[in-house]
């Protein structure tokens, strides 16, 4: 299910395409080198570069449209995919590790590891963070492939970095240069910018990612119904670095999350 792309966040996503195609054609005209081989035609380098700019832009509306992962209230097998049925939960004891179904005051029960977003009113699964940039929830459906954006993003931004660094013509002054650069001295300043949160943030994505746990509830954990009572190093759901990586980016599919909170707990039912 996608969302419409003249609905909410319309402003931000063309605010995004726009930036984009303008700071890339600043570098095409800015650039001698570019310029130089688009005459002698050897196209390879500015038609890739082109291509990968195409791309981020394509993941960009893919991640911002994409349903993140929303339960839906008419979503008839909630009962099954939440792992544990109420009448399970009846029979859990109360240990340190046992919980009832979480219950959600605008939607109906949530499963593990979901939670409401006031922005899109609904409650979304495998909850990562709700991003203002891609005005969308990061969930259980769009995760890797907001990952994938920002790693794609990166590599835009540091070759664009590059364009720009290799542009800059030589002038006597600085005031001189200043005019005959200022131009793309500004496009590569803000590239360098984006380049560090960029990054910063794909680290951080995939540190989580490795430790199979969210923005959500690394921040938050000590607010967490399942997660308050671990210890401050256990992680329930931590599978390995690569199983955790692999099931991430490679396994698709929804997971009952219950189901392994419960097996690898310390007080299983």
């Amino acid at each position: 299910m996608f969302k419409s792309v003249f609905g909410s966040g319309f402003l931000v996503r063309t605010a995004h395409v726009v930036l984009t195609w303008v700071i890339t054609l600043i570098l095409f005209l800015h650039d001698p080198e570019l310029r130089k081989q688009e005459e002698t035609g050897r196209l390879v380098q500015p038609l890739l570069f082109v291509l990968l700019v195409l791309l981020s832009v394509l993941l960009y509306f893919a991640v911002s449209l994409m349903d993140p992962g929303f339960i839906l209230s008419d979503d008839h097998d909630l009962q099954f995919t939440l792992g544990v049925t109420e009448e399970q939960q009846d029979m859990i004891p109360h240990t340190t590790k046992s919980l009832r179904q979480r219950r959600c005051g605008h939607c109906l029960l949530q499963p593990m590891r979901s939670k409401h977003c006031q922005t899109c009113q609904h409650c979304v699964r495998r909850y990562d963070h709700h991003c203002p940039w891609i005005e969308n929830c990061v969930g259980e459906r769009n995760h890797r492939w907001f990952v994938l954006y920002l790693a794609i993003q990166l590599l835009v931004l540091l070759w664009a970095l590059h364009i720009a660094w290799t542009g800059f013509r030589y002038a006597p002054g600085w005031q001189l240069w200043l005019r005959s650069n200022g131009m793309l001295l500004t496009v590569g300043v803000l590239v360098a910018l984006l380049s560090l949160i960029v990054l910063l943030l794909l680290g951080s994505h995939i540190y989580l990612v490795s430790l199979n746990t969210t923005t959500w509830e690394f921040m938050a954990r000590h607010r967490i119904s399942y997660l308050k009572h671990c210890g401050a190093d256990e992680n329930p759901f931590d599978r390995g670095t690569f199983n955790n990586l692999w099931c991430f980016f490679c396994v698709w599919g929804t997971v009952v999350w219950e189901q392994v909170y419960f097996r690898v707990g310390s007080d299983q039912v």
